[in-house]
């Protein structure tokens, strides 16, 4: 296990170099002038120049990427062109959000859809069987906004039981931060629970149908010790690879409904500084969810031999 979680290491740092090469030469190629952007229409041609100076912009391609790299190496991801504001901090600072938001969508459809597709996949074929693999697909197909939009209007303006505006942080009120959290949470539960529960179905299925299944029944053994010791270890691996994708997913930026909700979470900050031509936001935030899914592929890879026993550290 220590020799692959360090090949694994090893493999990302040429992953992380070649998507800074990426991300710096795509957020080049946005149509738009920062300087121009922040000075206005009006601004001369010599304000101009001295501002494109002062950010490094009249330099070349190489020169901007040398000096850039130099200062992520050192941990310095640069400062906000719109406000001036370290972008580490401020790139913290709104994932704060997002990690709320998703790591508790993530417990909350991962418990729903596991026993859901467990159960239905038992049930093959029966009305129960049909009613969880319709009901999974009817929220496949509806997009994250529209899912989003639904329920702020249901719970938000129709009934009036949750805030439609504003956000509060958990760590200043408890209580009054967990109302603003209720339907992003809510959204991204039904959004994700139809995927998770199509592939615990399929993968059960699968499992269902081995020979040592068919043995542990034979012996006498409930049903339910079959499903719960047999079963489940082997069908869970598969699935646990799909929620750790969906959570590096969702973790990356949850932008639609980051705006539908007016959360602000990383999404939002990245949605912001691409239309204000803001390149050390831009750059830090992708440079930030590209480690950010090396991470957590890392650590789906690592606790894999903890949920499929025939796979061995």
């Amino acid at each position: 296990m220590f020799q692959f979680l360090c090949t694994r290491i090893l493999t990302a740092i040429p992953t992380l170099f070649l998507v800074m090469i990426l991300v710096f030469l795509l957020t080049r190629m946005v149509p738009g002038d920062p300087a121009l952007l922040m000075l206005g229409d009006m601004a001369s041609e010599q304000t101009l120049a001295d501002l494109r100076h002062t950010m490094g912009l009249d330099q070349s391609l190489v020169s901007q990427f040398v000096i850039w790299f130099s200062h992520i190496f050192q941990g310095d991801f640069g400062h906000s062109i719109q406000n001036g504001q370290a972008v580490l901090p401020l790139i913290l600072q709104r994932f704060s959000v997002t990690l709320s938001v998703v790591l508790a969508a993530i417990v909350i459809a991962s418990l729903l859809a596991v026993p859901a597709g467990m159960l239905a996949a038992w049930k093959q074929n029966s009305r129960l069987d049909i009613g969880v693999v319709t009901a999974a697909t009817l929220l496949l197909s509806i997009p994250s906004f529209w899912m989003g939009l639904l329920i702020l209007m249901a719970f938000g303006l129709q009934l009036g039981w949750l805030p439609v505006v504003g956000y509060v942080s958990v760590a200043d009120n408890f209580e009054k931060g967990m109302l603003y959290l209720l339907m992003p949470v809510a959204t991204l539960v039904l959004v994700e629970v139809g995927a998770l529960v199509r592939m615990m179905r399929a993968s059960t299925l699968e499992v269902l149908r081995l020979d040592y299944v068919s043995h542990a029944r034979a012996k006498g053994l409930r049903e339910r010790t079959v499903l719960s010791r047999h079963v489940f270890p082997n069908a869970f691996g598969p699935t646990w690879t799909l929620i750790g994708l969906t959570m590096g997913h969702l973790l990356s930026g949850v932008a639609v409904t980051e705006t539908v909700f007016s959360l602000p979470g990383l999404g939002r900050l990245l949605v912001d500084a691409i239309y204000a031509r803001d390149y050390p936001v831009i750059q830090g935030c992708m440079l930030f969810i590209a480690a950010l899914y090396v991470l957590i592929n890392l650590t789906v890879d690592a606790l894999y031999p903890l949920f499929n026993p025939r796979v061995t550290a």
